[in-house]
């Protein structure tokens, strides 16, 4: 055991972890997602990508363990015969970029406005906090929709790279407010302490006392605050990819998976979109229950 997760263990936060079961618990299945979907070349029984290894007569295979079913597929195969164990792994990859990359881009564009807002104040921090509202007065969905939308709209042809890139900013455009208006509050509580006018006092930068005092001081909700939404934004990405207007319809995303699955559902292939959707929950719920632990757990009004 290295000396950086032995001090870790002995925080704290470390000790908060080893006593809740519900964090180990969700800490092992998102370990298990994340390495399945990072190894998923050498994970996954098969490669869905590769449609020179799909056979049209395997599809709508049900699982392994029914009459009709092969050993080959676990658990079935969709309509285009890709192995849906394999499917899942690599959606979960492609779900997991996608939410990861969209909090860190509105984790960057929230925080950076926020602890503007809150140090500098006046005309920045209302014109800032106006921007906020507006965009609040506006579903995430309905926004993300639109400019996915538009973006396929623009670009029919794109690469699959430029969907993605369309796919994440519009998950992130809608996600960096409420990192603004965390970091904001915190960073109004922060700038009227003594630390940070001793500061001044000895002539340090406005741009150092932010970045070297005051950020630091109010990264803790924001990490909490990241860590949910990571699994909202999958959730956002899985309902844009539903409605069509996600990743590319060649990409099998757990969102494509469960909206391909849905036209099936009725006629008795429910594996199609019943394992889609069952991954679907547990990522998101392993994240929230992380969440939930590491808000308690930073807590120090709960120690």
């Amino acid at each position: 055991m290295s000396k950086t997760l032995a001090r870790w263990l002995d925080s704290d936060v470390g000790y908060s972890f080893r006593h809740s079961p519900m964090a180990i618990v969700a800490a092992a299945i998102a370990f298990v997602c994340i390495f399945c979907s990072v190894f998923a070349g050498w994970v996954s029984p098969h490669n869905p990508f590769d449609l020179t290894t799909l056979e049209l007569s395997d599809a709508r295979l049900p699982p392994a363990w029914y009459e009709a079913g092969k050993s080959t597929y676990l658990l079935g195969t969709d309509d285009q015969g890709r192995d849906i164990l394999s499917a899942l792994i690599y959606g979960a990859r492609i779900s997991l970029v996608v939410g990861v990359v969209s909090v860190i881009l509105s984790v960057l564009a929230g925080v950076a406005l926020g602890l503007l807002a809150g140090f500098k104040g006046g005309w920045i921090d209302t014109f800032l906090m106006r921007l906020c509202d507006v965009m609040l007065s506006f579903p995430a969905i309905l926004v993300a929709l639109l400019i996915a939308g538009v973006g396929r709209a623009l670009f029919p042809n794109a690469h699959e790279s430029v969907a993605f890139g369309v796919l994440i900013i519009a998950i992130s455009l809608t996600g960096w407010v409420q990192y603004a208006r965390t970091v904001r509050g915190s960073t109004m509580v922060e700038r009227g302490k003594e630390y940070v006018q001793a500061a001044r006092v000895t002539g340090v930068s406005s741009w150092r006392i932010m970045t070297r005092h005051v950020l630091p001081n109010v990264m803790g909700p924001v990490l909490v605050l990241a860590t949910i939404q990571v699994a909202t934004a999958i959730i956002t990405e899985a309902t844009l990819s539903f409605l069509g207007v996600g990743v590319p319809p060649t990409s099998p995303s757990l969102g494509t998976l469960i909206r391909v699955g849905n036209d099936y559902l009725f006629s008795g292939e429910w594996w199609i979109t019943i394992f889609p959707g069952a991954m679907l929950v547990l990522i998101a719920l392993s994240v929230n229950l992380l969440g939930d632990w590491l808000r308690d757990a930073l807590n120090p009004r709960l120690r």
